[in-house]
């Protein structure tokens, strides 16, 4: 059951819920198919994608990520329509980005609409936690109105639709996938750590699947709801007290938002709710990308970010 929601949100097996999509053997099914293990070697990586297709809904997983040294390792837990809709698809991402020894992993959340993949949507942060330890719950509520990202319960990005969105917020159905894959271009900063395979094979571990959705008909593409999408078994808001724990977490763990991004957006999109708290905690951690300050102004604070990770998205 998935704490902090419904006691009416069951888990579901492997089985039940998804399909292989690619990989052979580096997908593996145990626990009697409560878990599933996904890994990347030099061969090949490997995921998995729901059985039924969703318009909207509430998805989660428990996932423990590989540890060591993961630079270039890519792992993501996400909702797509990208096989039925090339050019205009919807998509709805957890990327978790692997780092070099001793440096954390970091996760990225992305919303695109109708192929706005060139208007951005994307966020990374830091965890409070390492997650190669233990199994974390990360979650996708998504509705008609909203998105809201979630880790343990905890929610760390809303999304709420706006007129000026329009088509670009994610409106037909999708697909829930499970991926592992080798992002050495661009996954750890900006592609300069690539994947070493000396450390393979890199296993991520999935188990506590929900599925809590109103399922659509792949063929005619309309809803074929057998449940009730209401606060009765999914939250419809967030609540005082998880809004100032989304706060308290954005403080503190948010390294990059398009919405400050100063060198992409001179005003930023529509659906962008900017807390001056985030601007400014941004502006100290890279002017040049969230304060819009000239390169020859910054040119000592640039030297001194360029020996450190960049945690900016390229």
């Amino acid at each position: 059951l998935v704490s902090g929601f419904s006691e009416n949100l069951e888990t579901s097996s492997f089985n039940e819920g998804y399909s292989q999509l690619f990989g052979h053997d580096n997908l593996m099914v145990i626990q009697d198919g409560k878990s599933v293990h996904i890994s990347l070697d030099e061969r090949t990586g490997a995921g998995f994608v729901s059985q039924d297709l969703y318009l909207h809904g509430l998805f989660s997983a428990s996932i423990k990520l590989p540890e060591d040294y993961t630079a270039g390792v890519v792992v993501a837990f996400y909702m797509s329509n990208g096989d039925m809709f090339e050019k205009n698809h919807d998509e709805i991402d957890f990327e978790f980005l692997g780092n070099i020894r001793a440096k954390n992993w970091r996760i990225q959340t992305n919303i695109y609409g109708n192929g706005s993949t060139n208007v951005g949507g994307e966020e990374r942060y830091g965890l409070w936690f390492d997650p190669t330890e233990d199994f974390h719950t990360y979650t996708i509520l998504w509705t008609d109105s909203h998105i809201i990202f979630y880790v343990d319960n905890v929610p760390i990005r809303e999304i709420k639709r706006t007129q000026a969105m329009s088509e670009d917020f994610p409106s037909k159905p999708m697909s829930l996938y499970g991926t592992i894959w080798d992002g050495s271009s661009w996954a750890t900063n900006g592609g300069k750590y690539k994947v070493n395979y000396k450390y393979a094979p890199y296993v991520a571990k999935f188990s506590d699947f929900v599925l809590h959705g109103c399922g659509v008909d792949p063929i005619e593409l309309s809803p074929k709801c057998d449940i009730v999408l209401d606060s009765a078994s999914i939250p419809t808001r967030i609540s005082p007290d998880q809004r100032r724990k989304m706060e308290r977490f954005r403080n503190k763990y948010l390294q990059y938002s398009y919405c400050y991004d100063r060198t992409r957006y001179n005003v930023p999109q529509s659906e962008c709710v900017i807390d001056p708290k985030e601007a400014n905690r941004l502006r100290g951690f890279d002017p040049m990308t969230f304060g819009g300050v000239p390169r020859h102004q910054n040119k000592r604070h640039h030297q001194r970010q360029s020996r450190r990770e960049d945690t900016s998205a390229k």
